[in-house]
């Protein structure tokens, strides 16, 4: 009697540790290298492009609180990109903060922060009409990588996979954030 009930508790323990072992570990049907963005140019950016390096993906805006940040992602452009980092800034309107259109977004960014890294059109990040990656990053990583502010973080690594996300006020040249990229550039 009592090895048919250990039996049955092994079994139900191992059932439960399954459960829990697929929910920690996100089953990506698709990567991030394998979608594709339009540029504030209006151009489509193969997001394959950057295959092998690690992302940071930014859901900006011009007239938010956060804004200054814009020169913290800079930096991190500046200081990470020859060893293997990207900053892509994604305009959105989600919050009602930013600008009519992308000529305004891109005369803002370049007058106030001299930003050169890939700026991307003008996109929803959460919802029904959040842009495929938005949506991507939902499915495999869950809700910590829907932004709830502008200026939320997602690092994506160089398999293509979200390696962490930062919430809104979490400055870009924090320890914490460049710790993470380093840890992903050096792995």
């Amino acid at each position: 009697m009592k090895i048919k009930f250990f039996s049955k508790l092994t079994i139900l323990l191992l059932l439960i540790m399954s459960i829990f072992t697929n929910l920690t570990s996100a089953n990506y049907d698709k990567v991030f290298f394998d979608h594709t963005i339009k540029s504030i140019d209006g151009h489509i950016i193969e997001l394959s492009k950057y295959k092998n390096k690690v992302v940071l993906l930014v859901n900006v805006a011009s007239y938010c609180g956060f804004t200054k940040q814009y020169e913290g992602l800079q930096n991190l452009w500046d200081n990470y990109k020859e060893k293997g980092l990207v900053v892509i800034g994604v305009p959105s309107k989600t919050f009602g903060q930013e600008k009519e259109n992308e000529d305004q977004v891109k005369e803002f960014c370049k007058v106030n922060f001299n930003i050169t890294f890939p700026l991307t059109s003008i996109y929803d990040v959460k919802g029904d009409n959040a842009h495929d990656i938005y949506k991507w990053a939902k499915k495999n990583y869950g809700k910590s990588s829907v932004p709830k502010w502008n200026f939320h973080k997602i690092l994506i690594n160089r398999n293509g996979k979200i390696e962490d996300t930062f919430a809104a006020f979490t400055n870009p040249n924090s320890s914490k954030i460049k710790k993470i990229i380093e840890e992903a550039l050096y792995r």
